[in-house]
C-alpha cells in the first residue's frame, strides 16, 4: 500500500460531493478500493499481471487468493477461495457486479480481524435487523428486493439475491453473494450485519446505483472526512496483520522440568 496509491483515491474522492446513499444493498458499487486497498494494508499482495484490468491479490500465508474480474461476462465479478489446513476446510465465496464495495470489505475485513469466539447466525442477525423472516426461514428487506435464504442440499449454502424491487424476486437479479456449505459462520454473519445496516452508503452524484429507486441526499459528510475514514480504517488493518503476523510467529518453548521430575544429583 503506497502513499501515491492513497494520495489517488483521495483525489478521485476530493472533487466528489457525496450524497447519503439508501438501502444499501441498491446502492451500486461504489470504489473497489474498498476492498483493495483494505487487503493490501493486511500485507496481501497482487500477483496478477499488473496490465490487465483483472487483479488477484493473495494473502501472505497464500491460503486466501482473490479474483476481482470487472468485464468479465461473468455472473461473480469477486471471488474468494480459502485453501485448507490441518484444522480448518476449504471453501469460497462469489459476489456479483453491483455489490456494495463497502460491505464486501467489512467481508474481506473480517478475514484480518481476531475471529468472534462467539456470533449470531446469518438469519438472526437479518431478523435483529427488522428483516422479515418467513415460514421457510428466508429473510426479506423491508423493501422487499434482497433476500437472505439458507440453501439445503448434500450441503448447506448461504445465498444472498437483490432483485428490482418493482418486480419482485422473479425479476432478473440485479446481484447475489454466494457462501459454499464450509464459509465460516461469522463471515457470513458479518457480511449480513453489513448489508442489514441501515446507515446510508456515501456515492457521487452521478455514480451507478442498483435501481433508480435508491433514496440520495446530501450527505452531511465532507470528503476529506470520507478519505480520513478510509485512512484510518486502512491503519487499523495494518495493525490487526501485524498482532497477527507476531502471534502466529511466536515459538513454542518447552517449560522447564520441576524440581520433583529433576534427577537427583549424582554425589
Amino acid at each position: 500500500m503506497s502513499e501515491q496509491q492513497l494520495a489517488e483515491f483521495a483525489r478521485t474522492h476530493a472533487w466528489r460531493i457525496p450524497f447519503d446513499t439508501s438501502p444499501r444493498h441498491l446502492a451500486g458499487p461504489g470504489d473497489a478500493r474498498h476492498v483493495t486497498h483494505g487487503l493490501a494494508a493486511a500485507g496481501w499482495t497482487r500477483t496478477s499481471d499488473p496490465l490487465s484490468p483483472e487483479i488477484v491479490l493473495s494473502s501472505p500465508d497464500h491460503r486466501y487468493r482473490l479474483d476481482f474480474a470487472p468485464g468479465s461476462g461473468m455472473f461473480a465479478w469477486w471471488r474468494l477461495w480459502a485453501g485448507s489446513t490441518d484444522t480448518e476446510p476449504g471453501w469460497t465465496a462469489s459476489f456479483g457486479e453491483l455489490v456494495p464495495a463497502e460491505i464486501l470489505a467489512c467481508f474481506t475485513d473480517a478475514l484480518v480481524a481476531p475471529s468472534p469466539n462467539e456470533h449470531s447466525s446469518p438469519l438472526d442477525v437479518a431478523d435483529a435487523a427488522g428483516w422479515l423472516l418467513d415460514a421457510c426461514r428466508v429473510a426479506s428487506s423491508p423493501d422487499g428486493a434482497c433476500r437472505l435464504m439458507q440453501r439445503i442440499g448434500d450441503l448447506a449454502t448461504w445465498q444472498v439475491e437483490v432483485h428490482d424491487p418493482d418486480r419482485g424476486r422473479h425479476a432478473p437479479r440485479l446481484w447475489h453473494a454466494h457462501f459454499n456449505a464450509r464459509t465460516p459462520g461469522h463471515l457470513v454473519s458479518t457480511f449480513v450485519t453489513a448489508l442489514a445496516d441501515p446507515a446510508p452508503l456515501q456515492r457521487g452524484m452521478h455514480d451507478r446505483t442498483a435501481h433508480y429507486s435508491t433514496v440520495q441526499n446530501p450527505s452531511p459528510l465532507r470528503p476529506e472526512q470520507i478519505v480520513a475514514a478510509h485512512k484510518t480504517r486502512l491503519s487499523t488493518l495494518r495493525a490487526q496483520a501485524r498482532a497477527a503476523r507476531r502471534q502466529s510467529s511466536k515459538p513454542t518453548t518447552a517449560l522447564a522440568p520441576s524440581a520433583a521430575a529433576r534427577p537427583a544429583a549424582r554425589r
